[in-house]
């Protein structure tokens, strides 16, 4: 292993390879080393098709199969070289590359290397679905190179390496001359002007008897030196200099720097302490008096208490620090701990008070996956955890963070236990590993590495402080030493000397290296507060945040050397309502939650810089987090909420990934935010208004019945379809899936933009609408089909990648990509009603029948596992919820059933609150919805929508269809559950709150155009799973309506006012509409 000093020098010799354009030989050091990536010189390679060289430039820092990302990596590029070979009509050399190079990766997909063999049947390679978008070469390298730098950088093996370190110019001669100046100085007599020749020899002055050289080799002398070969003329940095007298620097702390000089040569080295103290002065020849003994020609600065040089003081740039609120995250309870992504800065991570974790990418202010609270193996925890779950199950996450790179993340829960989960991107996770850490409250959680191996280091009520391997379990050390619980950790390094702090309740920093000789530093925080330290980004500075039990709270940076207070920042006006938690960005903010707002510092000046409320609605103490670029800021909220405040650069990154048209709508609308409004005031329609300015009397929902009101698109399709059956949008958000009464399938998907970014579902772009060359189509069985009784159905796979679907007849399982029959199943009678996948295993499948049965089917072996019965009707619906391994069940016969989908065993039931007077059929398609929370459920009936908890079964919140207003059709869930979805058979689209209060009305002239029969209405709705204010409708007509707000950001109206002195019912009721139901009626 290259030790870091070399490393340093490698490095040097780059740059100094690129000042003097020997850039083949520096990108061949590059290769050979493997310590930088030139980001720049590989995009080249790539644009230019040097694909051996890419590969060769490659395979300096990764092979193929170190993980799954540098997999991906070879074969994008190997993929591209064999596509261009074919769009060449080079077959001989399409062959070629298939055999050589992308064969070895048909063990891994097999199917996929099938259907790219097959690509040598066709003509044109485009005939191809998935390739029908491809231009040219010029544009798919340039969509390429985007691909390979997201996967380089999300890469372990690179982190680190793709960024040069920041050197000052020609830092390599500038050290050569320092050694020149050094060796001149031990000459017995120095000569005014030496003839330095050579490097390769050490310099020494030669005949240098006259008195004139040894009168004036003390004295500072102005000439100039002869310039050596290659290097800097000494004049560049001054004259020399005699060496200063060695001076006794204060000693320098408990930290033990492992000496290279050999007068330190007695020194320990490691972690442990200098065997002779004396060995800690630093003789003229040690790195730091290098640096002192500068050429005059160099100023040199003064080292000043309370000036941090690395840094300037500047006025505050509001555009570099995050303060525009650009998205906000509804989780379902409280945060208590939040941590970005460190490589894909848009992710973020949650953990709240009631136990839950999520990660979200905040762009999309998407849920990627979340997860409750639960020991993984309880049988092998402890029996006082046992005991503490039983006695109290209430557990909260106290510390939620990411590992260096991001393959990890671990969660410290307030009952004795960490978790710690790998990561696989998107919303892939695994259990990693489970430890019964401490008795009592796992307080904080952080990752080390001090023996080169990950680890991770917890804290406790127990006072006690354990590092465990992360990899293993296995516990290294365990320092005690507090005589109060500890409530945080801040391990760091220095010159590869690993160290930790700690703080305890009672006001205690520790310091300590990773040994059993007890802790090294013990000081007080400042009013002996609850404190929590952390470094700069560059590790150069440290600070520390707390509150003392009076509520007097203190931000301070410490000279950590000395134990001393460096500077102390002041602008807390008032005690603190409970323990502020801070932040540090860019190397230049400090940032606290403190008095329902978000107070920044400039690190280099004590007095508050700005105070940035982030549109109110924060808790007294909001939990802050910044993203590694310091672009976003996120900032905990009332009502368990998240903000995310940006900067401009943050708002570029967001819109990028969402592929945005502009960030300009984002910016002007600030303005109106900051006044209370939500749009910009230029924007609003009258009639929105009208209302928000009567709110204060009597509230009403928006209505909206003109096509200038919203945007809508219909898809466009060759097939002729009397109705749409069912209607789905892929998980992915780029396509809509429909079945129609005829049991033919229509797929529209959205192709990528012209720069590459992903596609979305939007009314601004008509999508393409996806037909195979072969003619081929995606066509139900319908042996045995009786069309007037049949309820079609369908479920698409997690991946997109397969759909399960029936009209009536046999379950057809279809490739989404090729658009084949896989397998069909389950002959009618009886016939198959509603589908679901398992969300662990996409070869078992719940499908209810009509004979009110619902069976547990495995694809692979073409077998029905179990068969549950309850229902007495039909089977209209099935949903899974993989947190609390229940299946739900909704029939015809208005009975909603839990099953543990472990044991398959009935739970419990409930019957649906049927309005009097109207009694249930076995036609009716009665639907339901998990909450994203997954604890609440949705019911769709044709008379009512219903939220069920789904653990209890009890009705929480129910609106009622009042007669004679046409019956419900469909429902759905907006993708963050905010929201609820309604067609009804009149064609009204109604818009309501999470909890079943009337927002929003869209009349059928707003997306019907004039020669569409009145009689035409939505049969089915469905949510886009990204853009929460985007759905889709099939109508009877057979067409397909996509709908959104006018402008990106905007909302389907405004929702009823919380203290409004009106029922909100008695709106709803004068609509003759229908109605919310009191308590008092549900009873």
């Amino acid at each position: 292993m290259t030790s870091s000093l070399s490393k340093d020098l490698i490095l040097l010799i780059m740059q100094l390879l690129d000042e003097e354009k020997f850039q083949q030989a520096r990108h061949k050091l590059e290769q050979e080393s493997g310590l930088y990536f030139d980001m720049k010189y590989f995009e080249e390679l790539v644009f230019e098709g040097k694909w051996d060289e890419v590969e060769r430039y490659l395979l300096g820092f990764t092979k193929i199969d170190d993980n799954r990302y540098s997999m991906k990596i070879f074969f994008e590029i190997r993929k591209q070289k064999y596509l261009e070979a074919l769009d060449k009509q080079d077959k001989a050399t399409a062959v070629d590359i298939l055999v050589k190079d992308l064969k070895m990766f048909a063990g891994f997909n097999e199917d996929l290397f099938k259907e790219i063999t097959q690509l040598l049947t066709l003509n044109n390679f485009r005939e191809n679905a998935q390739l029908a978008s491809y231009r040219d070469t010029k544009t798919a390298r340039a969509i390429m190179v985007m691909e390979l730098k997201k996967l380089i950088e999300a890469n372990p093996l690179f982190r680190d390496k793709t960024q040069f370190p920041q050197l000052r110019h020609s830092r390599l001669r500038m050290l050569i001359n320092q050694s020149l100046n050094w060796q001149h100085s031990l000459c017995s007599n120095p000569r005014q002007n030496p003839d330095i020749s050579t490097l390769l020899v050490d310099h020494s002055c030669k005949n240098s008897n006259d008195s004139f050289a040894q009168l004036t080799a003390n004295s500072q002398l102005t000439g100039s030196a002869p310039k050596a070969d290659g290097i800097l003329p000494m004049s560049a940095n001054g004259p020399f200099q005699q060496p200063p007298a060695p001076v006794q620097p204060p000693l320098s702390t408990w930290i033990s720097i492992p000496q290279n000089h050999p007068a330190a040569s007695g020194g320990g080295n490691g972690l442990g302490s200098l065997t002779n103290p004396a060995s800690s002065v630093r003789g003229p020849g040690d790195s730091d008096d290098l640096f002192k003994m500068r050429l005059t020609g160099v100023p040199e600065r003064g080292m000043m208490q309370g000036i941090n040089l690395g840094q300037s003081s500047t006025a505050f740039n509001a555009a570099d620090f995050p303060k525009t609120v650009a998205r906000t995250l509804n989780l379902g309870s409280v945060p208590t701990s939040m941590d970005f992504h460190p490589v894909q800065h848009t992710l973020l991570l949650v953990g709240t008070n009631t136990g839950d974790i999520s990660l979200w990418e905040v762009s999309s202010r998407e849920k990627l996956l979340s997860r409750s609270f639960q020991v993984w193996d309880i049988g092998a925890s402890s029996m006082m955890l046992k005991a503490t779950l039983i006695k109290d199950p209430c557990v909260s996450a106290k510390r939620i963070l990411w590992s260096p790179d991001g393959t990890l993340f671990g969660v410290a829960y307030s009952k004795h236990i960490i978790q710690l989960y790998a990561y696989f991107g998107g919303n892939e996770i695994h259990q990693h590993l489970e430890i019964d850490a401490h008795a009592g409250s796992v307080n904080d959680l952080a990752f080390c590495n001090p023996a080169k191996q990950l680890c991770a280091i917890t804290c406790g009520d127990d006072k006690a402080i354990k590092v465990w391997n992360a990899t293993t379990g296995s516990k290294l050390y365990t320092f005690e030493g507090h005589d109060a619980p500890v409530h945080s950790v801040c391990p760091h390094n220095k010159e590869n000397v690993h160290f930790f702090f700690s703080t305890s309740v009672n006001g205690k920093i520790k310091a300590w290296l990773y040994d059993n000789m007890g802790y090294r530093v013990d000081y007080d925080a400042p009013g002996h507060s609850i404190t929590t330290m952390a470094y700069s980004a560059d590790g150069k500075r440290l600070f520390s945040c707390g509150t003392s039990k009076d509520g007097e709270s203190h931000v301070v940076e410490w000279n950590e050397n000395d134990g001393v207070i460096k500077r102390n920042y002041v602008g807390f006006q008032k005690p603190s309502m409970g323990v502020v938690q801070f932040d540090t960005s860019k190397n230049k903010y400090l940032a606290v939650g403190d008095d329902y707002a978000i107070k920044v510092w400039d690190m280099d000046k004590i007095n508050i810089l700005t105070t940035i409320d982030a549109e109110g609605g924060l808790p007294a103490s909001p939990c802050i987090r910044f993203n590694n670029e310091g672009s976003l800021l996120a900032v905990s909220a009332n009502d368990c909420k998240v903000k995310i405040l940006a900067t401009l650069d943050g708002l570029r990154l967001m819109c990028t990934i969402e592929n945005h048209s502009t960030i300009a709508t984002r910016n002007g609308s600030e303005t109106a935010k900051k006044s209370g409004s939500t749009r910009n005031m230029e924007e609003v329609k009258p009639t929105r208004l009208a209302e928000e300015a009567n709110t204060t009397r009597i509230w009403k929902p928006t209505q909206i019945s003109e096509t200038s009101q919203l945007r809508t698109l219909r898809l466009s399709s060759i097939m002729k379809t009397d109705k749409i059956s069912r209607l789905t949008y892929t998980y992915s958000g780029n396509a809509i899936l429909a079945l129609g009464s005829s049991a033919i399938h229509q797929l529209w998907r959205w192709s990528r933009d012209d720069h590459g970014l992903r596609a979305k579902a939007t009314t601004k772009v008509t999508p393409q609408f996806i037909q195979q060359p072969s003619g081929i189509l995606m066509t139900n069985d319908l042996t045995g089909a009786k069309p007037d009784y049949a309820l079609p159905c369908f479920a698409l796979s997690k991946n997109d990648s397969y759909v399960m679907s029936t009209s009536g007849g046999k379950v057809s399982l279809f490739n989404m990509m090729t658009f084949k029959t896989m397998t069909t199943f389950m002959s009618p009678p009886p016939v198959a009603t509603s589908l679901a996948f398992h969300p662990d295993d996409n070869n078992v499948i719940a499908v209810g029948m009509d004979d009110s049965t619902i069976h547990i089917y495995n694809v692979r072996i073409n077998e029905v596992k179990i068969k549950l019965n309850g229902h007495s009707k039909r089977v209209t619906c099935l949903a899974f919820s993989y947190v609390q391994h229940t299946l739900v069940s909704l029939g015809a016969d208005a009975q909603l059933i839990v099953w543990n989908s472990d044991k398959w065993e009935r739970e419990n039931s409930c019957f649906l609150r049927i309005p009097a007077g109207r009694t249930p059929t076995a036609m009716v398609e009665a639907q339901l919805q998990y909450h994203k929370d997954l604890m609440h459920i949705l019911v769709i009936h044709e008379s009512q929508l219903a939220l069920y908890d789904s653990l209890k079964l009890e009705c929480e919140k129910q609106w009622i269809v009042e007669e004679p207003a046409a019956p419900i059709s469909h429902a759905t869930f907006s993708c963050d559950s905010q929201l609820v979805y309604a067609s009804f058979m009149d064609g009204t689209v109604r818009v309501f709150t999470s909890d079943l209060q009337l927002q929003c009305q869209i009349n059928p002239n707003a997306y019907l155009p004039p020669d569409v029969s009145s009689a035409s209405h939505p049969l089915v709705i469905a949510a886009h799973p990204q853009e929460p204010n985007q759905f889709a409708i099939g109508l009877t007509n057979g067409t397909v309506v996509i709908i959104e707000p006018l402008e990106s950001g905007d909302k389907w109206g405004m929702p009823p006012p919380v203290h409004n002195g009106l029922h909100t019912t008695a709106t709803e009721g004068s609509l003759g509409i229908g109605r919310q139901l009191l308590p008092s009626e549900k009873a």
